[in-house]
């Protein structure tokens, strides 16, 4: 089993940044990949980006590329997504989620450990 507790969320002007950490615990394996969702009221789970944590490579979503950047940091086991530019359509919950191979990672049922969620709010 692997826990995932993600922190950073909270309410931002537009165009303001913020920084979201998502701490992982468990049976984790530098074999791992990590990812950002998020949910918008009444729309579906929307897949954001996502870390190989072994060699650390990195993809995002169209609508958040030049905007948000998703980093590790191995001593803690911690990943990062930091959001700049944000903008109103970006408020949801956001999810951390991980999973030793998630297959096509936009699809959120292939991943199989997923945190409570940590809530951003952009105002325009």
């Amino acid at each position: 089993q692997v826990q995932l507790v993600e922190s950073g969320g909270g309410l931002v002007q537009a165009g303001g940044s913020l920084r979201l950490s998502c701490a992982a615990s468990g049976r984790f394996f530098s074999t791992y990949v990590m990812g950002w969702f998020r949910q918008a009221p009444g729309k579906e789970r929307e897949f954001v980006a996502a870390i190989r944590w072994s060699g650390g490579s990195t993809y995002y979503t169209d609508s958040v590329k030049g905007r948000c950047t998703i980093t590790r940091d191995n001593a803690k086991v911690t990943v990062y997504l930091q959001m700049n530019s944000l903008k109103p359509e970006d408020t949801a919950v956001y999810y951390c989620a991980a999973d030793r191979g998630p297959g096509t990672y936009s699809h959120s049922a292939n991943w199989d450990y997923w945190g409570q969620g940590t809530q951003v709010t952009v105002s325009s």
